[in-house]
């Protein structure tokens, strides 16, 4: 049965061993994120701070923060088998006759049950606070040392497409200003900002309204992250996951619908026009992020449970936990980027590349420069936009070993004939860019160069033993002794 709340996944991870309680006093400016940063560099479990300093308020973070959890939060025994079911439903097609007709039904009788599904009201409502409330009443981190202030983290944050009405739900940390106004950290590429830039152009109204959840099931929060298409729902999508529909409930001052069992929920609306300096902000990257103007959400409500559980990360030098939920999100979409690049065999996104700097590419190769075409390919791929390297190698090479990828495309390149260069959109979060959003990209052909791409010497074989010696081997060798 899928988890109905944070509190079934917290339960699930102690029951695994998965969970530490914390009972020390830990103050949630920076010591919070000494330990946790330690914890899930040691593979450590998840951490609930029962006694935050200042607060009444239990604190969970590094609940993601290995691959045993995040099976743990999506309930499969691989993150692989979530990409056996996407591919499954990309390969319906329309039936054939009344058998095949009825041999369907069973799956869309299934797709209908993933649908989210309005209720009138929800544990998240236990508590609503209209006047007297301040955002400081929750143990908010300060993550890093030159952070601008403190940090929601782990925010799923709702808006409405103005043109089609279509909700959207992303992740977007927010700087908390005062009692009741954060920033709004929509960058230009998100589908929030999108929303914020149509709704300024259309210069009807003054306010956009956005609604943020705190703490959920850990499916739903997970998609929150998901880089899905514009008019996808990511509620609908998180149905998917966990096979049971997201109960979704009105909030109280704005027109929005929010996760029913939600820990915490603010309210309010971003002022069109109305911009204040966010950051710095210790970030994924690992570097700070630096200032910049962002849009300024006023919170006019907040709902809550009786005894809510705040729910927080950290990000910064990898691996951290959100490496573990970019693996998962590589894990989830190979069959999408299969869908339209066939050849591709796996694809890898190493801690070090923090997502958008490197991505390892395998391919089973079929024609000359396959490699470039699948390279251009990935730059117009939604956020794959952003990849700033791109290493393509043949399909016998696993892209998993980054080890043995680096081996083998040193090896296989001629850097001034192998390498191209491209300009394109880059991440706001790059310090490195020329300039904000916009910069070059850099493609790497590792595979195997054929006579039809002009290169006309012999290519050698990579060195193997003979299988019968390693038999022969393996049948003496605890006698040797070596070990």
């Amino acid at each position: 049965m899928a988890y109905t709340d944070l509190r079934e996944f917290i339960r699930a991870l102690e029951k695994n061993g998965e969970l530490k309680r914390i009972s020390a006093e830990v103050d949630p400016v920076l010591e919070i994120t000494e330990i946790a940063d330690r914890a899930v560099k040691r593979g450590g479990p998840a951490l609930l701070f029962e006694n935050p300093k200042g607060y009444n308020i239990p604190v969970l973070i590094n609940a993601f923060a290995s691959t045993r959890k995040m099976e743990l939060a999506l309930q499969v025994d691989s993150i692989d088998s979530i990409a056996g079911r996407i591919s499954d439903y990309l390969e319906l097609k329309t039936p054939q006759g009344l058998m095949g007709k009825l041999s369907m039904l069973p799956k869309l009788a299934e797709m209908g049950s993933f649908f989210p599904k309005d209720v009138k009201s929800g544990p998240v409502k236990e508590i609503i606070r209209k006047d007297d409330f301040s955002l400081f009443d929750y143990p908010v981190l300060q993550c890093w040392p030159q952070d601008g202030g403190r940090f929601i983290t782990l925010p799923l944050v709702f808006s409405k497409n103005p043109v089609s009405g279509k909700r959207n739900v992303g992740m977007y940390r927010l700087q908390i200003y005062d009692d009741r106004s954060t920033g709004m950290h929509w960058q230009t590429h998100k589908q929030g900002a999108e929303h914020y830039r149509r709704r300024l152009a259309e210069g009807k109204d003054e306010r956009m309204e956005a609604a943020v959840a705190i703490g959920a099931d850990p499916a739903t929060m997970f998609s929150a992250i998901l880089p899905l298409p514009p008019d996808l729902d990511e509620m609908l999508f998180a149905g998917f996951l966990r096979s049971k529909p997201v109960e979704l409930v009105k909030c109280e001052t704005v027109d929005l619908e929010v996760p029913a069992h939600a820990e915490i929920v603010l309210e309010g609306y971003v002022k069109l026009g109305e911009l204040k300096t966010e950051g710095p902000f210790g970030d994924h990257t690992g570097f700070y992020s630096l200032e910049d103007d962002f849009p300024v959400f006023h919170v006019t409500c907040i709902t809550q449970r009786k005894d809510p559980i705040y729910a927080t990360t950290i990000v910064g030098p990898p691996p951290m936990e959100d490496f573990y939920m970019g693996k998962t999100i590589e894990r989830v979409f190979l069959p999408l980027m299969r869908l339209q690049l066939p050849e591709v065999v796996d694809m890898c996104m190493p801690a070090e590349g923090i997502f958008h700097n490197l991505m390892l590419i395998s391919i089973r190769k079929s024609y000359p420069l396959q490699a470039r075409k699948v390279m251009n390919a990935i730059w117009g791929l939604g956020q794959a936009m952003f990849t700033k390297v791109i290493v393509v190698v043949d399909h016998d090479v696993d892209v998993q070993n980054v080890s043995e990828v680096a081996w083998k495309a040193l090896n296989n390149i001629d850097p001034e004939r192998d390498i191209q260069f491209t300009m394109g959109p880059i991440d706001q979060l790059d310090h490195s860019s020329r300039l904000p959003n916009y910069g070059s990209k850099m493609g790497i052909d590792a595979t195997r160069k054929w006579p039809q791409e002009g290169f006309t010497r012999p290519w050698p074989d990579v060195i193997k033993m003979d299988e019968d010696v390693k038999k022969r081997v393996d049948a003496i060798w605890k006698q040797l002794g070596i070990d």
